[in-house]
């Protein structure tokens, strides 16, 4: 695979704005692939720099749907890493997440998907894996189970003991029901160090509250 820390950056992207969709650095976001716009994107990014840029629409405009739906202020950028097609004619891939961008402004639609040129300059750190986390491995693991269980989702953990930290993180950022708004501060956490510390006041929060992280129930 190609290191993303030696990927040249453009100005200009593609944008896949998905309600709950969280791509970190170094994360991998499996997608399912089947409007004929997002199909069109991924052959498009595919012919080119295989990047695609997640990001969230904001949870206050929901009614608003369709091409003009506000988003977030940040998104994640991601290269395609692995690709199938079904039979039925949609598409499987994974997104390789490589760095946070802000979103300056967006150039219309091409072949009915948003594009926008964006800003790297405030992420320059995204493409360098982050160490010395020192996290506290019992109390995570003490807020997982109470957790995952409250939510029924079941957990290996031999990779949660063996993955290294920042992995560790960013994966249980990614994957964890959070609300939107709660996963769009994880994203724009600045560092992982402050993106643990956040996730694990989550976990905390959302289990005194018997569930409901935030205290929005899902």
């Amino acid at each position: 695979m190609t290191d993303p820390a030696a990927l040249p950056l453009p100005e200009e992207i593609a944008l896949f704005p998905l309600n709950g969709a969280l791509l970190l650095p170094r994360g991998e976001l499996p997608l399912n692939i089947f409007e004929p716009r997002y199909l069109a994107m991924v052959d498009d990014a595919l012919r080119g720099d295989r990047m695609i840029g997640m990001i969230q629409p904001r949870m206050a405009d929901r009614e608003t749907v369709g091409d003009v739906a506000p988003l977030f202020g940040v998104g994640c950028a991601g290269r395609i890493t692995s690709f199938a097609e079904t039979g039925d004619g949609r598409y499987l891939m994974t997104l390789t997440g490589v760095s946070r961008f802000a979103l300056r402004d967006e150039t219309g639609l091409h072949n009915g998907y948003r594009r926008a040129r964006v800003d790297w300059s405030g992420f320059a750190h995204d493409r360098q894996s982050q160490h010395g986390l020192e996290l506290d491995r019992v109390r995570l693991k003490n807020l997982l189970a109470a957790y995952f269980k409250q939510h029924g989702i079941d957990c290996d953990w031999g990779y949660v003991d063996g993955a290294a930290d920042e992995k560790l993180i960013n994966c249980l950022s990614m994957i964890c029901p959070f609300d939107a708004a709660e996963k769009q501060a994880l994203l724009e956490a600045p560092c992982c160090n402050a993106r643990a510390a956040q996730f694990m006041a989550m976990l905390e929060l959302a289990v005194k509250a018997g569930g409901c992280c935030g205290g929005h129930c899902h």
